[in-house]
């Protein structure tokens, strides 16, 4: 089992969504996310004010998959995800990290099962 965290664009989220269904990657957690990296943040305007902020809006997206979905689910993230064919600074990151158990709390499953 792994734990794919995938930071994308929010405008992205739901064609990934969509696309995450149509290979049967249905169970996901969705939270706002902040941060920054080479993109270095931009200027805003607020109440006539200009200022600049270092921390841009993303999405963060949890799943919990099964050793045979980690490349499949990666790939669709990786296609729908992106803002173009090419890609740009900012689209986001894939992160897979192991996953040592899991249960489900409204029947007690345990294992590759309750994911």
């Amino acid at each position: 089992m792994k734990l794919i965290i995938a930071v994308i664009q929010p405008t992205k989220l739901e064609a990934a969504q969509q696309a995450l269904a149509a290979i049967g990657v249905t169970r996901l957690t969705v939270a706002d996310a902040m941060g920054f990296a080479r993109q270095r943040g931009h200027a805003e305007t607020y109440r006539g004010h200009e200022y600049e902020t270092h921390l841009l809006r993303k999405v963060e997206l949890q799943i919990a998959v099964n050793d045979d979905f980690v490349e499949p689910t990666i790939h669709c993230l990786e296609e729908h995800a992106r803002t173009s064919k090419e890609g740009h600074i900012g689209d986001g990151k894939v992160l897979v990290l192991p996953l040592a158990e899991a249960y489900q709390i409204s029947d007690g499953l345990t294992g590759p099962g309750a994911v």
